[in-house]
């Protein structure tokens, strides 16, 4: 690339690069990333991780090119659930995260470094957060139409770092019936709006049961509140996700990318793409 080239680049305005460096920085760069979405909640338990998955499984069978970075370093399950175990490889651009087996879903997670995924990671927070900037930053994404952040649960060092650092496009609500769960959820939401991180919508997960025999639905953690907390927030709901047997295991098996319910996954997808224009703080 020519010392001038810059000029004439559709990229113009929206990388790091210089003209002498442009294709060799192993950042990734928000002009190779269309769209880069955080999975919160504040909440830990209401089902983050899979939110996340299945979004992505969702996404990719439409035909996108999908990314997860897995920003809970203490906690990480991508890898679990969709089936990767192949270690990052190293490249002049930067470290190569491993795809998913069914259908090549990008993956990166501190799961993938370990020797033994049972091991503890006890690191204090400043290492943390500076790992999950090194998760985008260091890591060769490539192409793809929207990377997904799986976030941890609190507001602390590891949100705050993608908030701060990462070019992110919006935020989606993980919630679930019970008040409690509201409760904290909102000071996700609430964090969000102070760092000016669009909402883009809620999903209310393991919303109901459905009993496999007379097919009757059972509200296990109560009545929804899905309704109340998209209208307080002025924000869109996206998805209300049943309490499925279905999916935790597959996902204990690390297939669930196989998980075929186009009357669940369909709806999710078309509510997030459709969610282009976000309520910003």
């Amino acid at each position: 690339m020519s010392v001038n080239s810059c000029e004439s680049c559709s990229q113009k305005g929206t990388c790091s690069s210089t003209p002498e460096t442009c294709g060799l920085l192993p950042k990734s760069g928000k002009g190779r990333i269309r769209k880069i979405v955080a999975v919160g909640s504040g909440k830990g338990g209401v089902g983050k991780s899979s939110v996340s998955a299945l979004l992505a499984i969702g996404l990719a069978r439409k035909g996108q090119k999908v990314g997860v970075l897995d920003a809970d370093i203490t906690g990480p399950s991508i890898p679990k659930l969709l089936g990767v175990r192949a270690l990052p490889e190293g490249s002049p651009l930067g470290i190569v995260p491993p795809k998913s087996p069914v259908l090549g879903i990008s993956v990166m997670s501190i799961n993938l470094l370990l020797d033994d995924v049972t091991k503890p990671v006890v690191w204090r927070g400043p290492i943390i957060a500076n790992t999950v900037k090194q998760f985008y930053e260091e890591v060769f994404w490539g192409e793809l139409d929207t990377l997904i952040v799986d976030l941890p649960p609190g507001t602390s060092d590891a949100p705050l770092t993608v908030m701060q650092s990462l070019p992110l496009d919006g935020m989606v609500i993980v919630t679930s019936p019970q008040e409690l769960a509201g409760m904290v959820v909102e000071k996700a939401m609430n964090m969000a709006r102070m760092l000016d991180v669009p909402i883009l919508g809620l999903v209310e997960n393991m919303a109901y049961a459905v009993c496999p025999h007379c097919s009757e639905r059972w509200d296990l953690f109560g009545p929804s509140h899905l309704d109340t907390l998209a209208k307080k927030w002025s924000v869109e709901k996206l998805a209300s996700l049943p309490l499925d047997a279905f999916i935790s295991r597959l996902g204990d098996k690390g297939r669930l990318e196989e998980y075929d319910n186009p009357g669940l996954l369909d709806p999710l997808v078309e509510a997030f793409c459709a969610a282009g224009n976000p309520v910003a703080g």
